[in-house]
């Protein structure tokens, strides 16, 4: 059964096909089309890896859809320097391990004075009293801890990690953010929980997973728009720009590209004589 508070909202926001389905038969659904299922254009949204795989395999078919990107198990990377409370750091960790075993979280500690024994044990306190304590327990298996020297460097490692969310939970946060690179959703200082990005500051949270931060950014409302680019140049115009672009056609051995504009000159200069 379908949440009610969400299918409120749907309604509110003018929603006007839902489908319950899910896995990768559902992608493969929307993807081709069935009876009950309408075809779709572009298919948003994260989740698992089979569902990621299915996105992935489709949008290079002859089903014709686009996806947003490689959105699969969620992930987040939390700095943390000697002022980060450990229970804080735990419940930001769990939030998102608890999605699933194959979620991974990953503890960066900037520098001297982080008590991580405090951290481990909170971790390990709030795990044991979670609904989904077991799935946020599997995912801390595969999940790991990196020490570094300093803020600097601790950013220069989510740089290469490129996370799904980072937290950047250390003194004066803001100061660090022109450092950062490589993220899908950055939530600065220690009252910037990951969960506020899901529910409450305003921003998406379909975002970029597996490293993909590199070259990937989160879903928003352009994502839902596409772009048709329109130009109509008028004779004085087209007489400027052309032997700039007789010239590129040219160079790049594209005869009748320059011919496409060779003519039009010629016709121009000879009405421009006849009309004199």
């Amino acid at each position: 059964m379908l949440s009610v508070e969400v299918l409120y909202c749907a309604k509110k926001a003018g929603v006007t096909h839902i489908l319950k389905a899910g896995g990768a038969q559902a992608i493969a659904a929307m993807a081709w089309g069935t009876e009950t299922c309408p075809k779709v254009e572009k298919i948003f949204g994260p989740g698992n890896q089979y569902v990621t795989a299915a996105k992935m395999i489709l949008q290079n078919s002859e089903a014709m859809v686009a996806i947003d990107m490689p959105a699969g198990p969620s992930e987040v990377l939390v700095i943390a320097d000697k002022h980060a409370i450990p229970r804080h750091v735990a419940a930001d960790l769990l939030s998102q391990a608890e999605h699933g075993p194959d979620s991974q979280v990953v503890l960066v500690i900037a520098g001297e004075g982080v008590n991580v024994n405090a951290i481990e044990e909170e971790l390990n306190k709030q795990c044991q009293s979670l609904p989904r304590g077991e799935f946020a327990a599997k995912a801390l298996t595969h999940s790991f801890i990196v020490h570094a020297r300093d803020v600097l460097e601790s950013i220069n490692f989510s740089n290469l990690y490129a996370p799904e969310h980072l937290i950047v939970n250390v003194e004066d946060a803001e100061k660090w953010e022109g450092f950062i690179e490589n993220a899908g959703s950055v939530f600065l200082g220690p009252w910037s929980p990951e969960s506020v990005g899901d529910y409450a500051s305003g921003t998406n949270h379909v975002l970029p997973t597996y490293g993909y931060a590199r070259m990937y950014g989160g879903v928003s409302l352009d994502s839902f728009l596409k772009y048709i680019t329109v130009q109509s140049l008028t004779v004085e115009g087209f007489r400027k720009l052309g032997p700039y672009v007789e010239t590129m056609a040219e160079l790049e051995g594209l005869d009748a590209h320059k011919r496409a504009v060779t003519l039009r000159l010629e016709d121009i200069e000879a009405k421009f004589q006849f009309s004199t």
